[in-house]
Formats: structure tokens, sequence, C-alpha cells
């Protein structure tokens, strides 16, 4: 099975709060992308973001031009019809994130919960890095979660990487400066709890 196929099937099958990384509102996040100080007419994308609600969120603060990537047409589709008409105001793009071409230097904002610790494979981390040097621009944000040193090493049946702020930095390296990183006790639908780290840098 593909990976399309993985998440689509995954999407199909479960609803939207029975899955690990379900969480109502992404607290950490929003309170991360509003210190940025970043202005509601930046152009923000949500990487891996199809039916989260971080979208509904950013919205409802006044945040006038967001992207919303995901590799599952299902997830996106969970989100439009959860949004309806806001639905119009988003830019939904279905592609996988090692594979998508971005417009240059275009997006003030990069946010990405979901995406960077499946990435096992070091090719498809470089190619990850260099889009994002690609579209982001100078002086831009870049706000990164991935599963912690006590994270799963699994999830969702796939093999993960796990992080430090250290480790993570390490793999975007000197074109990004950290300003920021935050631990995160998630805690699941199903009762247990998963270690998370947030990386927040800047373009250089």
């Amino acid at each position: 099975m593909d990976k399309q196929q993985h998440w689509e099937t995954v999407y199909q099958t479960k609803a939207r709060d029975e899955v690990s990384w379900f969480r109502e509102h992404l607290d950490t996040s929003l309170r991360m992308i509003q210190n940025t100080g970043a202005g509601k007419d930046a152009a923000m994308i949500d990487v891996g973001g199809g039916n989260s609600t971080l979208v509904d969120d950013l919205l409802e603060r006044g945040f006038v031009d967001i992207s919303v990537l995901d590799i599952s047409e299902s997830a996106i589709a969970g989100s439009k019809d959860r949004l309806g008409e806001k639905a119009n105001q988003v830019n939904w793009i279905t592609a996988d994130i090692t594979a998508v071409d971005l417009p240059q230097s275009h997006y003030d904002l990069w946010h990405d919960r979901a995406v960077f610790h499946f990435l096992t494979e070091e090719e498809d981390r470089r190619k990850y890095v260099e889009l994002v040097k690609r579209s982001i621009k100078p002086g831009g944000h870049i706000i990164v979660a991935s599963f912690g040193p006590e994270g799963p090493q699994k999830c969702s049946g796939l093999d993960v990487v796990r992080y430090s702020p250290e480790t993570m930095h390490g793999e975007f390296g000197e074109t990004f400066k950290l300003i920021e990183s935050v631990g995160e006790t998630h805690n699941t639908p199903f009762g247990t709890t998963q270690d998370f780290v947030y990386c927040y840098c800047l373009k250089i």
C-alpha cells in the first residue's frame, strides 16, 4: 500500500476523534503562532493539517491567507464539511509533501504537527527541508512538532523518527535560527500519553 492509500484508509475508516493524534484545539501551536507576531494577512500553510481544527481556529482569529496541505483527500474533505461555507476562504492542497511544488518565497509561516516525524528516509527529510527553504520568505517562521525522545516508535502502523529540539534543529541547519522549543504531553483519546516536541525557528 502506498503512502496516499494508507492515509485515505485511515481517514475513511476512523472518525476524527478516533486517531491518537486528535486534539480538539492545538493550543500549543496557536500560542506559538500568536507569539511570532505574524499579521492577520500573513500567508500561512499547515502541513498535514487535513482534518485538524487549527484552520478553524485561525479563521476564527481573523487570519485571511491560509493554506492546508494533506496527502489525504478524505482528510481535507472532512475539514471542508466541518467548515461549511468558511472552507471557501482556505486554499486546499492535496499532495505528498516530498513531491509537491509550492510557490517560491511565498509563505510567512509554516506549521507542521503531523508529517515530519513520518519522514524516516534521509532523502525525504532533505526534500522537505529544501522545500521549506524555497517556499518560506526570508525572516519567515516555521513551527514543527514531532514525537519527542519518549514518544512512540510507531504511529498509525508506520515507523516514526523521534526528536529532541537539538536533533530536529540539526535537520534544518544553519539557514534556520532556533527561537523556542517546547515539550508537550499529548493525551490521546484512548487514555494514553505521547511525548511531543515543538520547535519554532526563523529563516535567516
